[in-house]
C-alpha cells in the first residue's frame, strides 16, 4: 500500500478513479497497477473497515477459507476447508492491501460524481475535487441498514437495533431478544444468542437454507464441481432476478454445520410467521411458518439431490446421504401473537438486509429501482464500471470467489479503452471539425 500517495494531496486528474477500498476496489487497483494505468482508490474509512466494524464477534464465512482467492493473493493458511473469523478475514483483507503498491488514500469519501457531455467525470470528495477518465464504483450494493417503518410503534423503551448494531449476547440488555429475519444474519446472529443460553424469539421468513455437509463433503464443494459458481448471470434459471433472493442460510461456526431451526424450537427457540403488524407491545405474524420451513427444507433437499445426480453421471465413489427428517413441526393451533412485555422480550434486532444508495451517482445509469444497469459491471456510460456486486456476473461476484475474475475483465475493459483514446478523440476532433 503506497502510504506516501495517502499522505499528500490528491491529485486533480487520474486516468482512473476507484471509489472504495474494500476487497473489490482492491483487487481493481492490483488489475491497474500491473497493467500500468494510473489511478487512485478512494476509501471513506479504512482498509477492512466493514469486517471489522460492521460484524458481530463470533461473525465467520460461510464460504471455505479455499474460496477466497483474492487477486495474487489466495488463502494460504493451514485450513483451507476451515472458516475464517472476524479478525483472521480483517487480517486477510489488510494483508491483500499490502501485497501491492495500491495508490490508496483513506478517509477520502467521494460525494457527488457527474459528468458534462463526453468530458471526463468529475468528482466531489472529502478531499477535494478530482476528475477522471475512468471511474470504477466499488462500494457493493449494501448501504443502508433497513429498518420497517413498523418499528416506530415499538414501546420507546425497548431497545431495538439493526443487525450492523449487534456483536455480542452480553453487549445487550437483559430479558429475551427477538430476532427478524431468517437470512444468513438473522440465524446465526439467533444461534449466536441461543447458544449464549438467551431467550431467543425469532420470526421465519422465506429464506432458503443448504446443508453444510452431504455425502462426504462440503456442499460448497461440490456445488464448485458442478460449476455453479462459475455460472453467468444470464444462464441461471431466473437471469437477473437472482440478484434480488436471498441467500442461504448456514454457517462456518465450529467447523461448519447446518442450521436446522426446527433443532432450534426443540431446544426452547420461539418459532413464528413473518412479521406483520406491532401495537406497542402487542405483535402479529403471519401464519405462513410451516410453509417458509418447508420452503426452506425443500431447498436444501433440491440442492443434496442435485449433487446425487452429479455424482451418479460421473460414477464418483462417495458415500451415502440422508434424507432429512424434520424433528420439529410447528403444531396446528401454534400462537401468531406475542406479549413483548409478557415474554420479558429486552431488545428486538432486524436482519431484514441493506438497501442500495447511489443517490450520489449523478449519472443517467440507473434502472427505475435504483440499481445499476450494467452487463457484467460494463455500464452503458462510457468509462463508468460497477463492481462487488452481488451477481454482478456469476454467483461468486459478491464473495472472495469470484472478485478478481470480475476486477480483471474490468480492467481489461479499460486497458483497451485507453489504448483506443487518441483515435476516439481524433475521431470526434474530426466530426466537429466538418461540422463547424
Amino acid at each position: 500500500m503506497n502510504d506516501r500517495a495517502r499522505e499528500e494531496p490528491l491529485a486533480p486528474h487520474h486516468t482512473v478513479c476507484v471509489i472504495g477500498g474494500g476487497q473489490a476496489g482492491l483487487s481493481v487497483s492490483h488489475g491497474l497497477v500491473q497493467r500500468g494505468i494510473d489511478h487512485v482508490v478512494l476509501e471513506r474509512h479504512g482498509v477492512g473497515h466493514a469486517w471489522r466494524e460492521e460484524r458481530w464477534d463470533s461473525f465467520c464465512l460461510v464460504t471455505p477459507n479455499w474460496q477466497c482467492t483474492l487477486p495474487g493473493h489466495p488463502y494460504d493458511g493451514a485450513e483451507p476447508h476451515g472458516f475464517m473469523v472476524k479478525d483472521e478475514i480483517v487480517r486477510y483483507v489488510e494483508a491483500f492491501a499490502a501485497s501491492f503498491p495500491a495508490p490508496l488514500r483513506t478517509g477520502v469519501e467521494a460525494t457527488r460524481l457527474s459528468r458534462d457531455g463526453e468530458g471526463p467525470f468529475r468528482l466531489e470528495t472529502t478531499g477535494g475535487p478530482l476528475t477522471a477518465d475512468h471511474v470504477v464504483v466499488a462500494t457493493g450494493g449494501y448501504h443502508t441498514p433497513v429498518i420497517p417503518r413498523m418499528a416506530e410503534r415499538l414501546p420507546p423503551t425497548l431497545k431495538h437495533m439493526h443487525s450492523r448494531e449487534y456483536r455480542n449476547p452480553g453487549a445487550l440488555p437483559p430479558g429475551a431478544v427477538l430476532v427478524v429475519g431468517t437470512g444468513q444474519s438473522g440465524c446465526q446472529i439467533a444461534e449466536d444468542l441461543h447458544l449464549a443460553g438467551r431467550q431467543v424469539h425469532l420470526c421465519v421468513g422465506g429464506a432458503p437454507r443448504t446443508a453444510r455437509f452431504h455425502r462426504g463433503r462440503d456442499v460448497v464443494d461440490w456445488l464448485a464441481d458442478m460449476g455453479y459458481y462459475d455460472m453467468p448471470v444470464d444462464q441461471h434459471p431466473l437471469k437477473e432476478r437472482v440478484r434480488a433472493k436471498a441467500n442461504h442460510y448456514v454457517t462456518g461456526r465450529d467447523g461448519g454445520r447446518d442450521i436446522d431451526l426446527r433443532r432450534f424450537a426443540l431446544e426452547g427457540m420461539h418459532l413464528y410467521g413473518r412479521l406483520e403488524d406491532i401495537r406497542g407491545d402487542h405483535l402479529t405474524f403471519r401464519d405462513d411458518l410451516a410453509h417458509n420451513l418447508d420452503q426452506a427444507d425443500a431447498v436444501s433437499e433440491s440442492i443434496k439431490a442435485s449433487i446425487d445426480k452429479f455424482i451418479a453421471a460421473r460414477g464418483i465413489d462417495a458415500p451415502p446421504g440422508n434424507a432429512y427428517s424434520p424433528p420439529w413441526v410447528p403444531p396446528a393451533d401454534h400462537p401468531r401473537n406475542l406479549d413483548l412485555a409478557a415474554a420479558g422480550i429486552g431488545t428486538v434486532i432486524w436482519c431484514v438486509g441493506y438497501r442500495s444508495d447511489f443517490r450520489w451517482i449523478e449519472v443517467p445509469v440507473f434502472d427505475g429501482s435504483g440499481y445499476p444497469s450494467h452487463r457484467r459491471g460494463v455500464s452503458a456510460v462510457d468509462g463508468l464500471y460497477f463492481v462487488g456486486l452481488p451477481w454482478l456476473y456469476t454467483w461468486g461476484s459478491g464473495r472472495f470467489s469470484g472478485i478478481a475474475r470480475d476486477a480483471a475483465y474490468l480492467c481489461d475493459q479499460i486497458a483497451t479503452r485507453e489504448r483506443d483514446r487518441p483515435a476516439r478523440i481524433a475521431a470526434t476532433v474530426n466530426a466537429w471539425a466538418l461540422g463547424s
